[in-house]
């Protein structure tokens, strides 16, 4: 399915520094951002940007987005349960 969107011209303009093509960029951060959100995985992801998993965890991980999300607390709990072992 294609969906045209209009851009402004300044909006056009910053997703032309990313020396990619603007629909390539905009699905890109369409992508990341399902993902940095929790609405999906990182292998739909992956699949999504025609990628390997792994490199897209390792791409989502340089620009900030974390594979575990995890609180404090529920980090906590997984060292103790860990340290158990």
């Amino acid at each position: 399915m294609t969906i045209n969107i209009p851009l402004d011209p300044e909006l056009t303009g910053l997703l032309q520094m990313f020396d990619k093509p603007v629909p390539d960029t905009a699905r890109e951060l369409i992508v990341l951002e399902l993902y940095r959100q929790g609405r999906i995985s990182s292998g739909k992801a992956a699949e999504l940007l025609g990628t390997e998993r792994m490199a897209f965890i390792r791409y989502a991980s340089q620009l900030g987005i974390p594979f575990f999300d995890m609180t404090d607390q529920e980090w906590q709990a997984e060292v103790e349960q860990v340290r158990k072992l």
